[in-house]
């Protein structure tokens, strides 16, 4: 049993991974390249956990993206404290359905961010919208998708074992 525990995380993760499920989006190499000429509003949402000293924002709301079309945007993070803090960014898109086409191939959120006192940087995500949610019956409706972040703390403790 104790096994099945230790093994149900990573292959909970790898079942949203590839199926999107939740919001999970999904991770690629590169954008396919062809685009279908049809065009979907991409909306950012930020979050920080009360005990990031951190304030998290998109550069921007919303931007129009054309499906399979290789997209980038900048989120601005700052360090409102006195210290060093290092923080990770959880995420997801709704609604829900469109998480299996929503490509994510750089992104902040991949490491860990670390940032000086009062430090200031923009991060980039670099993305792209499979044409295939055009086709999908469960998606194809779908005119908006919100990517969400929320940032967290790094428990440096638990980090450094």
């Amino acid at each position: 049993m104790t096994g099945v525990g230790f093994a149900s995380v990573p292959l909970y993760r790898m079942f949203c991974q590839a199926t999107g499920f939740g919001g999970t989006t999904q991770r690629a190499n590169a954008a396919p390249g062809a685009t279908t000429g049809q065009q979907m509003t991409v909306a950012f949402d930020s979050n920080t956990s009360n005990a990031l000293p951190w304030r998290f924002s998109p550069d921007q709301r919303s931007m129009k993206v054309s499906l399979g079309e290789r997209e980038m945007a900048f989120f601005t993070a700052k360090n409102n404290s006195d210290k060093p803090v290092t923080g990770t960014a959880t995420f997801n898109v709704t609604p829900a359905q469109a998480g299996k086409y929503f490509s994510k191939i750089q992104c902040f959120c991949f490491t860990e961010q670390t940032l000086q006192p009062g430090e200031e940087i923009r991060m980039p995500v670099v993305y792209f919208v499979d044409p295939a949610i055009a086709t999908d019956p469960d998606a194809r409706s779908v005119q908006e998708i919100t990517l969400s972040y929320t940032f967290y703390p790094v428990d440096s403790a638990k980090a450094a074992s």
